[in-house]
């Protein structure tokens, strides 16, 4: 089970946005002046030292509830256990 609520979260201040917003809204390029369109990068740019590669995989249900429960990082200690068996069998 994920630890996020499931709950909407209504804020005052930031109201949920209407069709006629949607319809008013604007490009940020007709609005700001260049010099601040010129803080905001387009793109996250390159890693400094890239060591992972995005894949795409299957695992089962079972296994990715198991590490989703340990919380925070489960990616991470997935890696870790995939690094743990490929260096057993590699060896």
């Amino acid at each position: 089970m994920s630890p996020r609520s499931k709950e909407p979260v209504f804020d005052g201040e930031n109201p949920e946005w209407t069709e006629q917003d949607f319809a008013n809204a604007r490009p940020p390029e007709e609005i700001l002046p260049p010099e601040i369109l010129a803080q905001f990068k387009n793109t996250r740019g390159p890693q400094k030292a890239p060591t992972k590669v995005p894949v795409s995989i299957r695992l089962s249900a079972d296994v990715v509830e198991h590490y989703k429960a340990t919380g925070p990082g489960w990616q991470s200690r997935i890696d870790e256990t995939l690094r743990k068996a490929a260096k057993l069998k590699a060896g």
